[in-house]
């Protein structure tokens, strides 16, 4: 599914499978794998669906819906996505699990925006 999936990304975009999987760090290995029924690590369908600007849940096969819902968290992607990024599995992450993730985002900006971090 996600490999059919990716394959019409890429011939829409103008690309080819391993040109897309390069311009986003990973091998060509990697889509020999998709191909053969593997599917990616939460970080990379996230890098995937931000490459061909689709949601997370359009890249898995879990919508048709190629247009993203607007962002609720002003960062261009949603609770949901970051949940799948972070865990790989977000029916399993509490809401008090994100407010704390949310509140490390907060610090670690903060320590960024004073200089304390690069």
């Amino acid at each position: 599914m996600f490999f059919d999936i990716y394959s019409q990304l890429c011939a829409q975009k103008g690309v080819s499978l391993s040109k897309a999987a390069e311009e986003n760090g990973l091998s060509r290995t990697s889509v020999v794998k998709w191909k053969n029924g593997s599917t990616p690590s939460g970080a990379t369908i996230q890098k995937l669906a931000a490459y061909f600007d689709v949601p997370v849940d359009y890249l898995l096969g879990n919508t048709d819906k190629k247009e993203k819902a607007p962002a609720e968290n002003g960062r261009g992607f949603t609770d949901e996505d970051l949940k799948f990024a972070l865990f790989d599995a977000p029916e399993e992450i509490t809401d008090d699990i994100m407010d704390e993730v949310k509140r490390f985002a907060k610090y670690v900006e903060e320590q960024r925006r004073n200089g304390h971090i690069k």
